[in-house]
């Protein structure tokens, strides 16, 4: 028998793996209880707002009726097994939360017995903690596939965000490393929560008072590396559930190579894929905020993203047409495709260039990455010539390192047109 020490290290280790821990949009009060989502502030995640949130992130158990093979938690891995009662978890909460380490929960399990089995006892463990403990910090919980309607729907008057692993990103790359799942079992919770949500959403309109209902959405996780898919096919799934299932975020976490012996998984040393993962993330945010269309960043000729080049600036390369952008009459929308230009420094540019036309020096003060975009944009005392640098030069002057001193002026005669 392991001591509750013991049980702590185990399945908060076997936690890790989950990437998908966010706070973002949180928005329950405290009415007199215990904690506050709402609140500044192991695992660290951020609000939508950018406030630092540090969250007790467990397993509810590591026993798994499951054997996928990429799972650290499948029940053929030789490893040492632990639970927690519902009654451990909730005092564990709170006993850290009263010592200041946390301001949340993230709870997850392995699926022990059955899937309502198992999203019982994390139901409980939520209800406790709202109704008999009067706590009032953020709890992200994940849903588990298969679980009935009702276990669903009651839970999700206790937590702030839900979300269920869609795992692999598509159904065939599922069959080969976890052959007992479906992604079926993953969009039945996710359309069940979608539609109770907007339920509550509808019935504010008529009642003046209606219950919380997961009011920081839901979201689900893929394991990017484990099979094949490409940049593409990964994408065209996220694209999918967002439409959807209203999804507030899709995770995408690298493969960690956990299981050498399955001949199916590929071998890539101890290191997860994060490059591509750090990719996939910044075109999902290209997709969701910055008005792009998948097929204008991947399709059948490109069909993985370059792990050299950030995807703004790998597309910005392949249709020079549309550049340079004159930033003083350009509109929003196409200030912030200029590689180096984010979203508030765009909205800077929109209000500065109300008083007088925008030079160099006034943009680099706007937070605009001036050393990549003075390629893509063109200010009132742009000395280069109209027409667009050849996207070679772009390429060698932005990634070599023994080309970063090349003056702009010296490739302006290697305009396309």
């Amino acid at each position: 028998m392991f001591g509750f020490d013991d049980k702590l290290n185990i399945l908060a280790d076997a936690a890790k793996y989950d990437v998908s821990c966010s706070s973002s949009g949180g928005k329950r009060r405290n009415t007199g209880g215990i904690g506050d989502s709402s609140a500044s502030g192991i695992c660290h995640t951020y609000t939508e707002d950018g406030r630092c949130v540090s969250l007790l992130k467990i397993l509810m158990t590591n026993y798994c009726i499951y054997d996928c093979s990429f799972c650290v938690s499948r029940r053929s891995n030789d490893i040492q097994r632990a639970s927690f009662s519902v009654k451990e978890v909730v005092d564990l909460t709170m006993n850290f939360y009263r010592r200041n380490y946390i301001e949340g929960l993230f709870l997850s399990s392995g699926i022990f017995k059955s899937a309502d089995y198992t999203m019982e006892r994390l139901m409980l463990v939520v209800k406790k903690l709202r109704t008999e403990e009067r706590f009032h910090g953020y709890i992200h919980l994940k849903a588990i596939p298969g679980a009935s309607e009702s276990l669903l729907k009651e839970a999700g008057l206790y937590v702030d965000r839900m979300s269920v692993n869609l795992e692999i990103p598509t159904e065939d790359g599922l069959k080969l490393v976890a052959p007992e799942k479906d992604h079926q079992s993953v969009k039945e919770p996710l359309a069940i929560v979608k539609d109770e949500i907007k339920t509550i959403e509808r019935d504010k309109k008529s009642f003046k008072k209606v219950p919380l209902f997961v009011p920081a959405g839901q979201s689900t996780q893929m394991v990017i590396g484990a099979t094949e898919e490409s940049d593409l096919q990964i994408m065209q799934t996220a694209n999918e559930f967002y439409k959807d299932y209203n999804l507030k975020r899709v995770y995408y976490s690298g493969y960690i190579p956990i299981n050498s012996t399955n001949s199916m998984l590929p071998q890539v040393g101890t290191a997860p894929p994060l490059q591509r993962e750090n990719r996939l993330y910044q075109t999902d945010w290209l997709l969701r905020f910055y008005g792009f269309s998948l097929n204008e960043i991947l399709n059948s000729k490109h069909q993985n993203l370059e792990l050299g080049i950030d995807p703004k600036l790998a597309w910005a390369l392949r249709n020079p047409q549309f550049f340079p952008v004159d930033i003083n009459s350009a509109s929003y929308n196409w200030i912030i495709r200029i590689p180096g230009v984010g979203r508030q420094s765009a909205a800077k540019i929109i209000q500065a260039r109300k008083y007088g036309k925008l030079k160099e020096y006034q943009l680099k003060k706007m937070g605009v990455a001036f050393n990549r975009a003075k390629y893509f944009m063109q200010c009132q005392d742009t000395l280069v010539p109209q027409g667009f640098i050849y996207p070679d030069a772009i390429r060698k002057a932005i990634q070599g390192p023994e080309s970063q001193n090349i003056e702009f002026s010296s490739m302006s005669q290697l305009s396309l047109f």
